[in-house]
């Protein structure tokens, strides 16, 4: 348990400098910029330096800050994150398939949403006007959108018949237990069990699940406070948002969460609708693509070649995030509530419905 929690913290500390690399630069080249290019070779450093500054800045607590919540709150938000990939399988091995409880993907849920709890807390404690606007905001858009967040999931337990992630990971590809139909007929036919890859994906054992996954995607921008869902953040109109009192290593702890959750959301829709840690490739006839490049279940390989397909579909997913941050402008408040309780949560309550006809015909 100790061992998976380390590996977990290193996943999050990893991602952040990653994370934060690659956004500088993305971004700077998608507006014809250079981005961090003086500290270290090509800017590798800046990421380090930036860390060691705010190692060395002083942690100021306002004078009518409610002191000892207001310490607390950066701490919440972050283990809530944190405390979700308890239940995250990053392989397919023992070692890194998380928690097995058959109830996995509602605990998920349950953890991530103290999230709003802790963003509230944040505001509230600071005794400051523009933290408990971006607090409220935050509350009014986590709690909005986690409802076609949560209807997304639905649909994807109503055709898995689990909750257990490892288990809905497991029917995706060429270690599964039971048939897999494709396009998940079982009319056709065509059993694509052991040819594994793509053809095993939910998105392509239900095609109809593409769409989904926007809705599904759409929300997790808003879970993760990410353009241009980042109203609760709104420099021009609130100072900074609910962190606006924040400095030094707690300032920092909220960015680590904001990059977790969007590891987080990124690992579960990867989970969720494209194979989790499943290779792409199929077996076509003798040339054995699915089970080379998956190995053999329960060894070190497998295991290692898991986790990294896992990593690098997700990152393809963050890679996304980012784009779209840099791409769209930010939404009002009254367009962020249209396009979730208008939009999405109709939406995604046909998907409820088309799931479980289909659940039941085929």
């Amino acid at each position: 348990m100790w061992i998976a929690l380390i590996v977990c913290l290193l996943l999050l500390t990893v991602n952040v400098v990653i994370g934060v690399y690659v956004e500088r630069k993305l971004s700077a080249f998608m507006q014809d910029r250079l981005g961090p290019m003086e500290v270290g070779k090509w800017g590798l450093l800046q990421v380090f330096a930036d860390l060691l500054k705010l190692f060395q800045k002083e942690d100021i607590v306002p004078e009518n800050a409610q002191k000892r919540l207001f310490l607390f709150a950066p701490w919440i938000i972050f283990l809530s994150v944190f405390g979700a990939f308890a239940v995250i399988p990053l392989s397919s091995g023992t070692f890194l398939q998380g928690s097995q409880t058959e109830m996995g993907l509602m605990l998920l849920m349950g953890i991530v949403s103290l999230d709003s709890l802790g963003i509230l807390l944040a505001g509230w404690t600071s005794n400051n006007k523009y933290s408990l606007l971006g607090a409220i905001r935050s509350a009014a858009q986590l709690v909005s959108y986690e409802i076609p967040l949560g209807l997304s999931l639905l649909c994807i337990v109503l055709i898995s018949g689990s909750l257990n992630l490892q288990e809905i990971s497991l029917q995706q590809g060429i270690f599964s237990a039971e048939p897999q139909y494709l396009f998940g007929l079982k009319g056709l036919g065509i059993d694509v069990t052991q040819a594994g890859g793509f053809l095993s994906w939910n998105v392509v054992r239900m095609p109809l699940f593409f769409f989904l996954f926007i809705i599904y995607f759409i929300a997790s921008l808003a879970e993760a406070n990410r353009a241009p869902f980042d109203i609760p953040e709104a420099e021009s109109e609130l100072v900074g948002g609910f962190h606006t009192e924040y400095a030094g290593m707690r300032w920092a702890l909220l960015f680590l969460s904001e990059y977790g959750m969007m590891l987080l959301v990124s690992v579960l829709g990867v989970i969720l609708f494209w194979g989790s840690w499943y290779s792409p490739l199929p077996n076509i006839g003798s040339v054995r693509l699915a089970d080379w490049t998956n190995g053999e279940p329960g060894t070190i390989y497998a295991t290692l070649i898991g986790f990294v397909w896992l990593m690098l579909k997700s990152y393809v997913l963050i890679a996304l995030q980012m784009w779209i941050r840099w791409t769209l402008p930010r939404l009002r408040v009254d367009q962020l509530m249209y396009l979730c309780w208008k939009v999405l949560t109709p939406f995604a309550l046909i998907f409820v419905a088309i799931s479980s006809l289909w659940s039941l015909l085929m």
